[in-house]
């Protein structure tokens, strides 16, 4: 039997891309976002009570 290959058709002007199918996007884990809004926000506070 043989393997069916996958087409993709341009789909990008109707928005329906699929994102999930591409590999090259920035992979970032959920602890780093949560960990760089918290430093975030406290360079926030500290500018507020220093500046």
């Amino acid at each position: 039997m043989a393997e069916k290959e996958k087409t993709y058709m341009p789909q990008s002007t109707a928005g329906i891309m699929r994102y999930m199918d591409v590999e090259d996007r920035i992979k970032i884990k959920p602890s780093h976002v949560v960990a760089i809004s918290m430093v975030f926000g406290a360079a926030i506070i500290l500018l507020k009570l220093f500046a």
